[in-house]
Order: structure tokens, then C-alpha cells, then sequence
């Protein structure tokens, strides 16, 4: 039996559901996305052949090459947590918009009592920040004779808030019989290459005075980092 011969020509496609589909999509993204603030220094770390990546859980403390010292977590939680401790240590008060806006900066280098004024900032404005003092942005003190060594309450308060998450989320995903896969908050120290080793040594020092004796020097490789251990 002979088959019916076709009417028609090759089947056509209709591309317009999928043409708004791509173009709603973009739309979305656009809304919803947060663009990363820059950071507030830019330094030029030396070369290694370190092959040990820095996770993106980390606490890291950047040395400009004139000494001073900037402090950053990636975790925002635990970032909002350190600075509520050392709102009330220091008795310096924040909004609970400075609080918001402080969850994005991704390091500062300012005393405590300027960052109020450091977080109202606009970002432009950041970079040639001058503070209470009018002598620019002078880093986090890191005064190892007197008690302002608020660098070592930066490291000992934010690293503690971000450990403390880390176990949350492990013990969440335990409870809940899934699979774990967050790295365990580590510290890192970023510095330029031409820091004078005095600078990078007080820092150095900090860290082990608060028993953290493993870190990551970050260099100038792709994705790379040199784990070093001081002696205890």
C-alpha cells in the first residue's frame, strides 16, 4: 500500500519563547546580582612556585608596602558578628545600615573609631580617606606594647565568628544526612613585594601570639599561595 504523500514542506521552528526566555534570564541576573567592591589597596605580591590554593573561606590581612595593614573575611556572617564584638570592646556604636554596607567591603585599613565615617563613605571617597585625624587611611593598629593592637582582636574575633560558622554548616549538613563540601576557614597574609620584612614580621608576630602558628603567604601565581608553619 502506497503512503499519503506529504503536504508540506520541512517542519519550522518557533524561536520566540526561547528568545524571551534568554532575554528574561538576562533581566534577572541584572536585578539581582551585587557587584563586588573594590579593594581599598592594591598590591603587587611577590612570585613563588607555592602550588596550595586559598580556599574561599579565608581570613587575610594585606600589608601595603609602606607597612600599613588591612583586614578582610570572605564569610559576610561572620564579618557582621566581628564587628558587633568589637562595637561593643571598643564602645564605638554603628547603625544597623553600617552594619549592612560593612558586610560588603572586602578588607578596610582603619582604626575602629573612623569606620563609622569609612562605611558612610562613598566608594571613590574610600581611597583618599582621611578619618577623625585627617591623615589618611593610617591602617588597622597594630601596636604590639600597648593594649590598641585591635589587628590581633580583628584576626582573634573574626576568625573565631568564622570557624563558628563553618561548624554550624557542617553540623547543619550532618544533621541533615547531606554532603559537605566548605572548606575550613583559613588565614592568609597578602603583601607587596617591595614590604619591608619588618612590616610582614609584626604581623607574623600577631599570629602567633594568638597560637596560630599555619597560614597562607599569598603570591603573585594564578590561584597559588605558600603554606608556612612557624616553629612553636
Amino acid at each position: 500500500m502506497s503512503k499519503k504523500p506529504s503536504k508540506g514542506g520541512a517542519p519550522a521552528l518557533d524561536m520566540t519563547p526561547m528568545v524571551d526566555l534568554a532575554f528574561l534570564l538576562v533581566t534577572f541576573f541584572m536585578l539581582t546580582a551585587s557587584f563586588r567592591m573594590a579593594e581599598p589597596v592594591v598590591v603587587d605580591p611577590p612570585s613563588s612556585i607555592g602550588e596550595v590554593a586559598l580556599p574561599d573561606n579565608h581570613i587575610m590581612v594585606t600589608i601595603e608596602n609602606n607597612g600599613r595593614v588591612y583586614f578582610g573575611i570572605s564569610n559576610s556572617t561572620a564579618k557582621r558578628n566581628a564587628l558587633e564584638a568589637m562595637s561593643k570592646k571598643y564602645n564605638v556604636a554603628f547603625t544597623e545600615k553600617q552594619m549592612v554596607e560593612f558586610t560588603g567591603l572586602p578588607s578596610f585599613g582603619v582604626d575602629l573609631k573612623d569606620l563609622p565615617a569609612y562605611i558612610d563613605a562613598k566608594e571613590e571617597q574610600r581611597k583618599n580617606f582621611k578619618g577623625i585625624n585627617k591623615n589618611g587611611q593610617a591602617g588597622i593598629p597594630i601596636d604590639t606594647i600597648t593594649p590598641n593592637n585591635q589587628l590581633k582582636d580583628w584576626i582573634a574575633i573574626g576568625g573565631a565568628e568564622a570557624i563558628k560558622m563553618y561548624n554550624e554548616a557542617k553540623q547543619e549538613a550532618a544533621g541533615s544526612n547531606k554532603e559537605f563540601k566548605a572548606e575550613k576557614p583559613r588565614y592568609a597574609i597578602k603583601c607587596d613585594s617591595k614590604t619591608k620584612y619588618i612590616y610582614v614580621k609584626n604581623v607574623i608576630k600577631t599570629f602567633t601570639d594568638l597560637k596560630i602558628f599555619q597560614f597562607n603567604l599569598i603570591t603573585s601565581l594564578e590561584g597559588g599561595g605558600t603554606v608556612i608553619e612557624p616553629k612553636k
